[in-house]
């Protein structure tokens, strides 16, 4: 089924607020307000999916605002609702799914176990997003702190064949920074032939036309230009 293109709005949770980060930093968080003030707003302006990103879960490696995100599908139960950070083994997975999250997405965990996500991806098909946060092309772990020597385009290519949901593509060096996105680099990796969700550096209307044009891509992430007011959910 081919999937309509959605401008979709995150929420990214630190020490239990609504914060944004520069490039992945955690010491780098502007603090915008309440976690349920902005699902609320979001899906008010016309959402119809959220993005959930547990920060302090992505350090952790395990769930840290679990309840909000339970808070949110409880109040909210038409939205899907799509949650990374700190999800490292399947009780965690099944624990989301079993709440109501409507895909997980899952990071660092595919990087360090790749044969592991597959088996849950077969196990859980079209629940799982692959979260593919990458700088100069090459994956990044553990909420972005450190490297790795595996090419973003390569590690999604591994997938092709299996039924995950889509593949959320982040330009680390981008992200939170409103100087446009990597078009180039979402072209490539959408290239593969998976649904992808772009994200990092979403500055204005133009970077989202770019994108609705790219082949496979489906949605982009609408993190700091949308508090800014430089870009809307309808488009």
């Amino acid at each position: 089924m081919t999937q309509s293109f959605q401008v979709i709005p995150a929420i990214d949770m630190k020490d239990h607020q609504a914060v944004r980060l520069k490039q992945g930093l955690m010491n780098e968080a502007t603090v915008y307000g309440s976690v349920y003030e902005f699902a609320n707003k979001w899906i008010d302006e016309g959402a119809r999916r959220l993005h959930l990103v547990d920060l302090n879960g992505a350090f952790e490696g395990q769930p840290v605002h679990y309840q909000e995100i339970a808070n949110i599908i409880e109040t909210h139960p038409h939205v899907s609702v799509q949650v990374g950070g700190g999800v490292r083994d399947e009780a965690t997975l099944q624990k989301y799914l079993d709440t109501g999250v409507t895909q997980v997405i899952l990071g660092s965990v595919l990087v360090k176990k790749t044969e592991l996500v597959k088996d849950w991806v077969k196990k859980f098909p079209g629940k799982i997003i692959l979260g593919v946060d990458a700088k100069k092309g090459m994956v990044a772990t553990e909420g972005w702190a450190k490297g790795s020597s595996v090419r973003a385009v390569d590690l999604i290519a591994e997938f092709k064949d299996l039924p995950i949901h889509s593949v959320i593509y982040t330009d680390i060096a981008k992200d939170g920074m409103l100087q446009g996105m990597s078009h180039e680099q979402i072209e490539q990796v959408a290239a593969v032939g998976l649904p992808v969700i772009g994200s990092g550096g979403l500055t204005s209307q133009d970077d989202i036309d770019r994108l609705k044009v790219i082949p496979n891509v489906v949605g982009v992430i609408a993190g700091k230009a949308l508090y800014e007011g430089l870009v809307q959910i309808g488009n």
